[in-house]
């Protein structure tokens, strides 16, 4: 029966403990609920300063008026005139701005005020000047158009074509920096390729176990590449490209990790989903930038991860000819691993696990001279990568990784790393200071089984069950040549009510 851990008491929302509260629960913290305030004021402070432009240009072209101005009928200030109420009037055409010394009303308004505005009708007569003589007021009058300095001139001719490139270069770096690149737009057509340090690699070929043939292999291209005289003294040329094929979780990109580790060149990773986009001619683009940049490291090596994705073998019914952003790509690839400039001393490394659906210009000789087997490992491979994944795990000296090793057939190299990852966590909530040989058992039947569920099932249900079960293992016990029966449960798992365990010795 499994145990449960008590659960820690909660803490009293009433009254929290501010000596148990973790930096990421303080306001303003990062993860907390104030945010960063270096990222508030970056994007605040664009938007502020945008609207503020705004601000200043409308308040140019359409300035307003600072006075409290009564608008009144032209008939109201002849009259005003006549009567010696208007000190002095501003006029722009015929609009017609002014002071009076007592405060004037429109009809019907409420409202009065020295300062008032109106407007000369066209048919009006001529005299009004010298009404405005004979009554002493002081007329004043400004150009229709007048004339703007140089820097609004400027700014307003300019400044909302360099708002928008401006805002389209902004949201083009925040776009590319929540994607982790650089560049933005400007960089769309550049390669992601990931360039590894090869004086600081993290994965050799002493990590690679179980798949010896493959591994030999790729130490001779590696070799080639550490002492190229060796092998040009008797004519021999370097390949071009090797394809690594195999099923999931062989070890295709460990293996080029671990090349990548020992050639002792730049070594350049992509992923062929990278290069393609839904802009057409991108992915070609990549291609070209991406060979440039190993043809510049020479000597160095290409490792081109799940190659189907763009070298599906053209012509297909569902494609719309050789304008497809995928075909494009692919031909790139073509042509720089054996077009007219064959002189390039790069190497193409491939990994896929659909090898029957590539393109069969990608498979001839001069572009992949290799195809490398990745298969999964036997018994021997199998112990042999267990050892390498449990370095860094405290094992109990009972237990035989060569007996696990039988026990685990047709599991590959991630599979037997989950398993001993599952295997380590058994023993963690089991409170085990070594992972013991339970632990291991448990963590097969939970990879290959499944795990165990908590179904209610009546006794003759149970019953059913047992009996379905012991029938299996009547005929693996029965059965010349069957693996012998390890172990027979009536404990549901999985999509399973019960399981009959067979492995081979």
């Amino acid at each position: 029966m499994a145990t449960r851990t008590p659960r820690p008491p909660r803490e009293n929302p009433a009254n929290p403990d501010p000596a148990r509260r973790g930096p990421a629960q303080r306001p303003g913290a990062p993860g907390g609920g104030g945010g960063s305030p270096m990222r508030t004021w970056r994007f605040w402070l664009p938007l502020a300063v945008v609207l503020l432009l705004n601000v200043v240009l409308f308040n140019s072209i359409f300035p307003a008026d600072s006075s409290n101005s009564q608008t009144i009928p032209y008939t109201a200030f002849k009259q005003q005139v006549a009567a010696d109420n208007v000190i002095t009037i501003s006029a722009t055409g015929d609009d017609i701005q002014g002071q009076t010394k007592k405060p004037v009303s429109a009809p019907g308004s409420s409202t009065s005020s020295t300062n008032f505005t109106t407007t000369r009708p066209t048919f009006a007569d001529t005299g009004l000047e010298t009404l405005l003589e004979d009554h002493k007021v002081v007329i004043n009058a400004t150009p229709l158009n007048t004339p703007r300095s140089t820097l609004l001139t400027i700014l307003l001719s300019f400044g909302p074509t360099i708002l928008l490139i401006g805002g389209f270069i902004w949201l083009m770096r925040r776009s590319a920096a929540a994607a982790g690149g650089a560049g933005g737009l400007f960089s769309i057509g550049r390669s992601k390729a990931r360039l590894f340090d090869a004086e600081h690699p993290t994965t050799t070929f002493a990590d690679v176990a179980g798949i010896e043939e493959a591994k030999q292999e790729l130490e001779e291209i590696v070799d080639f590449l550490k002492d190229p005289q060796r092998y040009q003294r008797l004519g021999g040329t370097i390949p071009k490209g090797v394809l690594l094929i195999g099923p999931p979780g062989t070890g295709k990109t460990l293996l080029a990790r671990a090349v990548a580790g020992e050639a002792g060149v730049p070594f350049l990773s992509v992923a062929a989903s990278e290069f393609v986009e839904m802009i057409v001619g991108v992915g070609a683009s990549r291609v070209r930038d991406l060979f440039q940049k190993a043809r510049a490291l020479a000597p160095s090596i290409i490792f081109i991860d799940e190659l189907d994705a763009i070298g599906r073998s053209r012509g297909g019914a569902a494609r719309f000819g050789g304008h497809d952003e995928q075909e494009q790509t692919l031909n790139q690839i073509l042509t720089e691993m054996d077009g007219f400039d064959a002189g390039t001393n790069v190497i193409v490394l491939a990994a896929t696990n659909r090898p029957e659906i590539l393109d069969p210009a990608l498979l001839r000789p001069g572009r992949f001279d290799r195809r490398i087997a990745v298969q999964p490992p036997d018994r021997v491979g199998r112990r042999e990568i267990l050892r390498i994944h449990t370095r860094s795990v405290p094992v109990d000296p009972d237990v035989d990784l060569d007996a696990i090793a039988a026990s685990t057939p047709g599991m590959t190299g991630a599979d037997l790393a989950l398993l001993v990852n599952e295997a380590a966590l058994f023993a963690a909530r089991r409170s085990h200071a070594t992972v013991q040989r339970p632990d291991f058992t448990d963590a097969i039947e939970k990879i290959i089984l499944g795990s165990e569920r908590q179904v209610v099932l009546t006794d003759a249900d149970r019953e059913r069950t047992a009996y379905h079960e012991a029938g299996h293992a009547l005929v693996g016990m029965l059965t010349p040549g069957a693996d012998p029966v390890r172990k027979i449960s009536i404990i549901p798992r999985g999509q399973a009510l019960g399981v009959t365990l067979s492995t081979p010795d």
